[in-house]
């Protein structure tokens, strides 16, 4: 940790976009009780409406020569707007629109213009497999092209799409370090090791994933092979033909299932009802992003049933209140590592010890390091 009398270098600008609000005051706080500064504020894009959806954004104070950090959440679908007099719910897409309207009215007058999109834009659509877009390099040139720096996401689908832009900072971010905490916060009495805890990825794409928890805590890992149609499609995703376990027994362990986002939840859930039917002790789903877009009565169901003990996930992204207040919700606080990410990027500092975030892990479990770490 920087010590306390390390100045920030330039001004930090913080601009929340939409649904960013209660995130961008707690990095704040941060920044200023971690670094003690009065270098970093809040600066408010407006963005007006006019009655026939088109729009523009006004920037309530200057930004000029600051190191400017605009906070998107494209899961958060519960803004909206009006227009033809009608509620509108804002996709993803129109919360793209309004981060690139409020650096267009930036108007290049900042010293440095960083965005912090912690759901990754388009970034299910990361690559072709037949006849279809790249939404996500898309989308990243567009920021390249129009003066955006850097960008900082956390547990990105597939962070190989920074290869579209080469010359642009990417950061992807991973909050091992805050779910263990987390984890060992609510229970105690949790054991890692290889006879009483165990992480399963719900699919092969999960498995580098799950792979970073096991290997910092010393643990098997099993995995769930799932095949998908490549012509039946339902709501927009390929349905699932197979869907079968490999890896080590889960009787009487802790079973983590580890994934970057919940929206359906089938998948997890499929996964849990398994481990539970073949023995295993408690069931714990572990998401960065909690999205459940089809709400949340079978988990609540799950829940219940004993099926699963508890869901922890990550304040990236708006989680709306029924989620917050459900029993089995234990969130996962990232606003202090984004506090200081972006201290680290503001004076030029290496962000080696976020990304790898090794010692702070066996200190917080007391476990002895080894000598040399891969």
């Amino acid at each position: 940790m920087d010590s306390l009398s390390s100045s920030i270098s330039i001004p930090i600008v913080i601009i929340p976009l939409y649904g960013t609000e209660e995130l961008s005051q707690k990095i704040e706080y941060y920044l200023k009780e971690t670094y003690n500064t009065e270098q970093c504020h809040v600066i408010n894009s407006n963005i007006i409406r006019f009655s026939t959806g088109d729009a523009k954004a006004v920037l309530e104070q200057t930004v000029r020569g600051a190191d400017v950090y605009i906070l998107m959440d494209v899961g958060n679908c519960y803004c909206s707007y009006q227009m033809y007099s009608q509620t509108v719910n804002m996709s993803p897409d129109e919360h793209f629109q309004n981060l690139k309207r409020t650096i267009s009215a930036i108007g290049g007058k900042a010293y440095r213009v960083n965005v912090i999109s912690p759901l990754l834009y388009a970034s299910r659509q990361d690559r072709r497999i037949s006849r279809e877009s790249l939404d996500c390099a898309i989308a990243l040139r567009e920021l390249e092209n129009i003066g955006v720096k850097n960008i900082m996401a956390f547990d990105v689908h597939d962070n190989r799409v920074a290869n579209a832009v080469p010359y642009m900072g990417f950061d992807d971010l991973f909050p091992i370090y805050q779910v263990i905490k987390a984890v060992k916060r609510n229970y105690e009495d949790l054991t890692f090791d290889e006879e009483h805890s165990l992480f399963i990825s719900p699919d092969l794409g999960g498995t580098n994933r799950n792979f970073k928890y096991t290997s910092e805590l010393g643990l098997d890992m099993g995995i769930f092979y799932k095949r998908r149609s490549r012509t039946h499609m339902t709501d927009g995703h390929y349905t699932v033909d197979v869907h079968k376990y490999i890896g080590p027994h889960v009787r009487n362990k802790d079973i983590f299932i580890v994934d970057d986002m919940i929206c359906s939840g089938t998948t997890m859930l499929d996964v849990a009802k398994y481990c539970k039917t073949q023995g295993a002790r408690r069931v714990f789903a572990i998401s960065t992003f909690a999205l459940f877009t089809d709400g949340i009565q079978e988990f609540d169901a799950a829940y219940e049933q004993g099926i699963l003990d508890a869901v922890f996930v990550t304040n990236a992204s708006y989680r709306r209140d029924e989620v917050r207040k459900a029993p089995w919700y234990r969130e996962v606080d990232i606003t202090k590592y984004i506090a200081i990410y972006i201290y680290s990027v503001n004076t030029g500092k290496s962000i080696s010890k976020l990304l790898d975030p090794h010692a702070k892990i066996h200190a917080l479990l007391h476990i002895s390091a080894p000598q040399q770490h891969n």
